[in-house]
C-alpha cells in the first residue's frame, strides 16, 4: 500500500505488522491541530462507521491516531510514523499535520474515501510505515472557470475536497468573463441581476452550428463566498479570486452599458455573450471605470480576507486578451491617452493594470495576473500567471517578479487526452497523462536566484466545452493526479520520470477516485456516455488553442 501513494512521498520505510483500528480507537489531536482532528474525525466516522473518540494517547501500545505539531519540520512538511505505538502524524504546522492525514487516508484504502460503511464486518488497518514529505512547490493549484459555464456552490465545495485530496493547496477562482458574472456586489446589484446569466450557449468550438437554448447561469451570493473560502481554509486552501479587467468584460458592460465605449459601440444594445473567443467590446479607459472596479473590489478584499492562507493576499485581475480596436476609435480614449501622456493604446493598458496594482498595494494585497501584464512595468509585490508558455514566466522571474507556472502547452486542462476521434468535444493540443506528467515547471534557462521566483504551478480548468460536472471531471482527472506530482514531489529530470511506475499507482488511485464519485477518463478511452458525437471541436495537433 505506501507504494502506490499519489503524490510520491520524499521518503518511505516500510515495516512488517500493521495497526488495526476498531471501535475502541481513539483520536487525539495535539495543540494547534484541532481543526485538523475535527476534519480527519469526521472523515474516518462516516467511512468506517466506528466512533473515533476523542482521548489522549496512552504510552506503550496503542492502536488509535495521534497528530502533533513538529516545530522541527517546515512548512506543510510532515512525518508519519505507524508501528506498534499506533498512528503517529505530527507536522511542521498545521497545514503539514493535514497533509499527513491526507496520506493516512490513502493508507487506510479506497474504502475511507466513502461517506458511509460499506462492508460493516471489515477490519481497518495502517501497515507499520514510516514517510517523510514535504512538497517541492509552495504554490500548488488549480484554475477553476465557473464563468463560461456556472458551477454550483456545492461544486465548488466538491473539488476543494478533491484539490485536498491530491495535496493543492490554491484556488484560482475565474469570477467574471464575457460570458458571466458569478459573484454578488452589492453596490452593483445588476452585475448578477443581468450579467450573471446568458439566453442561450454555443455547443462545442465556436465554429459549431449548434446551439442550447436553454439560458444558461447562476452566481455566488457574498455568504457562499464566505463558505467557500472558510471550507478551503479548513483544508488549507488559498482561494485566489478572479475579477477580470479590462478585456474579458462583456457580462460586466450588459449590466453596466457605461462602463463599455460607448462613443464606438452601442453599448445598451450588448448582452452577455452566448459564444466563445476573444471579444472585443473591452472596458472603457476611463476615471469613472476606475472607480466603479474600486468599489467591486472593496468587496471582494472583504470576501476574501488576507489572513484565509498564505496566497490569500493575492487578487488575480485578468488583464489578458485585451483586444484595443474599440480603444483606438474612441475619442475618449485617446484623449485619455494624450492626458497621461502616454505612447499608445498598449500603454493605456499598462496604465490600467498600474493603477489596480498600486491600488491593491496600498491596502496589504498582492496583484497577479496573466503575463500580458508584463507589458509596461510592474509593482515589486506582483506576480505573474504564465499562460503564454514559458517566455512570461522567464521575464517575470528576471524582472523581479514571483510567476506562477502554469503553460497553455502542458497544462490546460480543457486541451484534449488523446487524439483519437472520440474524444469529446476535442480542442487545443493534444496533452495526455504522461505529458502533464513530465511537465517540468522552471524553465531552465533560469539562474538559481530567478528560479526562486517560481512559486509553483496550476492547471487551469477553462469550461467553454463543459457544460456540467461530469464534464470538467473527465478533462480534469486523471490527469491532476499527474500535476499534483509534478507541484509536489521531487523528481528526476522529465525524460528521467518513471512514468510506468506512476502508471501502475494509479491503478490503485483510480479506486480512490471511484469511491469520490469522479468521472475520469479511464485510461482505455472514453465511456460510451462520455462521447460527444457530432459537436465540432478543433482537432488539429499544434494549432493554437481553440477557445
Amino acid at each position: 500500500m505506501p507504494t502506490s501513494l499519489i503524490p510520491a512521498p520524499r521518503g518511505v520505510v516500510t515495516g512488517t505488522g500493521e495497526v488495526r483500528l476498531t471501535e475502541h480507537s481513539r483520536l487525539d489531536a495535539g495543540a494547534g491541530t484541532e481543526g485538523v482532528g475535527r476534519w480527519l474525525g469526521g472523515v474516518l466516522r462516516a467511512a468506517t462507521g466506528l466512533p473515533w473518540h476523542e482521548g489522549t494517547a496512552a504510552s506503550g501500545a496503542w492502536d488509535g491516531i495521534r497528530l502533533a505539531p513538529a516545530p522541527g519540520l517546515g512548512p506543510e512538511e510532515y512525518r508519519l510514523v505507524s508501528d506498534g505505538a499506533g498512528v503517529l502524524v505530527e507536522g511542521g504546522d498545521a497545514a503539514g499535520v493535514f497533509r499527513g492525514a491526507q496520506t493516512l487516508r490513502q493508507l487506510l484504502g479506497p474504502d475511507a474515501y466513502r461517506r458511509a460503511p460499506v462492508r460493516r464486518d471489515r477490519t481497518w488497518t495502517v501497515p507499520y510505515v514510516t514517510i517523510e514529505d514535504a512538497p517541492r512547490f509552495r504554490w500548488r493549484g488549480l484554475m477553476l472557470d465557473v464563468a463560461r459555464h456556472f458551477m454550483p456552490k456545492d461544486g465548488v465545495l466538491r473539488y476543494l475536497d478533491l484539490m485536498a485530496a491530491h495535496k493543492l493547496n490554491v484556488l484560482h477562482l475565474h469570477l467574471t468573463d464575457d460570458q458571466g458574472w458569478r459573484i454578488e456586489i452589492r453596490r452593483h446589484p445588476r452585475l448578477t441581476e443581468v450579467g450573471s446569466w446568458r439566453a442561450r450557449t454555443k455547443i462545442g468550438h465556436r465554429a459549431s452550428p449548434l446551439w442550447d437554448d436553454r439560458p444558461h447561469g447562476g452566481h455566488y451570493t457574498q455568504d457562499d463566498i464566505r463558505e467557500i473560502v472558510a471550507y478551503a481554509a479548513e483544508r488549507h486552501i488559498s482561494v485566489v479570486p478572479e475579477i477580470d479587467v479590462p478585456g474579458h468584460s462583456q457580462a460586466a458592460i450588459a449590466a453596466y452599458p457605461e462602463l463599455g465605449n460607448s462613443d464606438v459601440v452601442d453599448t445598451t444594445a450588448l448582452n452577455v455573450w452566448d459564444t466563445w473567443g476573444i471579444n472585443p467590446n473591452v472596458l472603457a479607459p476611463t476615471e469613472d471605470t476606475l472607480r466603479f472596479y474600486e468599489g467591486v473590489l472593496e468587496e471582494v478584499l472583504e470576501l476574501f480576507p488576507a489572513d484565509a492562507g498564505p496566497f490569500s493576499p493575492f487578487v488575480h485581475i485578468g488583464g489578458d486578451e485585451c483586444v484595443k480596436d474599440q480603444w483606438r476609435a474612441s475619442a475618449t480614449a485617446r484623449k485619455q491617452i494624450e492626458s497621461l501622456g502616454l505612447a499608445d493604446e498598449d500603454a493605456l493598458q499598462s496604465w490600467f493594470i498600474a493603477h489596480f496594482d498600486g491600488w491593491l498595494a496600498e491596502r496589504g494585497r498582492r496583484l497577479i495576473g496573466w503575463d500580458e501584464i508584463l507589458e509596461g512595468g510592474l509593482a515589486p509585490g506582483a506576480a505573474v500567471s504564465s499562460w503564454r508558455g514559458y517566455a512570461g514566466g522567464v521575464a517575470a522571474a528576471r524582472a523581479g517578479h514571483d510567476v506562477v507556472m502554469c503553460p497553455e502547452q502542458q497544462v490546460y486542462l480543457d486541451h484534449r487526452q488523446d487524439a483519437g476521434p472520440g474524444e469529446p468535444v476535442p480542442i487545443g493540443y493534444v496533452r495526455t497523462l504522461e505529458d502533464v506528467y513530465r511537465f517540468e515547471p522552471v524553465p531552465a534557462e533560469l539562474t538559481p536566484g530567478e528560479r526562486a521566483r517560481v512559486l509553483g504551478t496550476q492547471a487551469n480548468v477553462w469550461t467553454e466545452v463543459m457544460e456540467d460536472q461530469g464534464r470538467v471531471d473527465y478533462q480534469v482527472f486523471p490527469r491532476l493526479a499527474a500535476l499534483c506530482e509534478v507541484a509536489w514531489s521531487v523528481l528526476p529530470a522529465p525524460a528521467e520520470r518513471d512514468f510506468a511506475g506512476f502508471e501502475r499507482r494509479m491503478t490503485a488511485h483510480y479506486r480512490r477516485l471511484d469511491a469520490l464519485g469522479v468521472a475520469y477518463r479511464p485510461p482505455t478511452g472514453p465511456h460510451p456516455w462520455q462521447r460527444r458525437p457530432g459537436v465540432l471541436g478543433r482537432p488539429i495537433e499544434g494549432a493554437p488553442p481553440a477557445v
